[in-house]
């Protein structure tokens, strides 16, 4: 098989996975009181072995997912998320798009910085940490940033955000390290390197 076909291949691959993980509960691991996303997951693998470029289509693609939830059209959108679409569809589609673009170029960044120093086996559990505490970090500002600019009802909402935040997004974080990094050895067999 051609390079430009694996590629090709490859990128549908995970483009599959993050409208599997996107529009079914396997997207979401319940620990009780909250919900760790795994979504950014197939970002970060596809960004380690493709490259940032492809790495930036499959971020469109999350980005993609998250604005039809946010908007109704596939699953029932979160209460903060609804708020914000009827106060301002626009700034509710850059609060969707804007972390899930901005994961690639994160994990790219930060597998590329690790993987030049004595720690670079450390590289890929590094990079796909720094993904997804991007897309939470980035994700839940622009909201209370929104929120604000708004002058939406935001009360409760700074707690929320930093109990959401801290919690749920080291859970995801560290979930995104631990799978990313067997599923980044195996695909890496086919591709033959990583992309930083």
């Amino acid at each position: 098989m051609n390079q430009k076909t694996r590629h090709l291949a490859l990128t549908a691959l995970f483009v599959a996975f993050i409208l599997l993980l996107g529009f079914t509960p396997l997207g979401m691991i319940p620990l009780g009181f909250i919900n760790v996303t795994t979504l950014c997951i197939p970002v970060v693998v596809g960004t380690m072995l493709l490259g940032p470029k492809t790495g930036l289509a499959l971020g469109f693609c999350f980005g993609t997912v998250s604005a039809l939830s946010a908007f109704g059209v596939a699953g029932t959108p979160s209460s903060l998320a609804a708020t914000l679409v009827a106060a301002s569809p626009v700034l509710a589609l850059v609060m969707c798009y804007l972390p899930r673009l901005a994961v690639p170029l994160a994990v790219y960044g930060m597998g590329a910085l690790v993987r030049r120093t004595r720690a670079s086996r450390f590289a890929v559990p590094a990079a796909a940490a720094a993904g997804s505490i991007c897309n939470t970090v980035l994700y839940l500002g622009l909201m209370l940033l929104f929120y604000t600019l708004l002058g939406l009802e935001s009360t409760g909402l700074l707690a929320l955000i930093g109990g959401t935040g801290l919690i749920a997004g080291g859970c995801e974080a560290a979930a995104a390290a631990l799978i990313s990094t067997p599923i980044a050895a195996a695909l890496r067999r086919v591709q033959g390197r990583l992309a930083f």
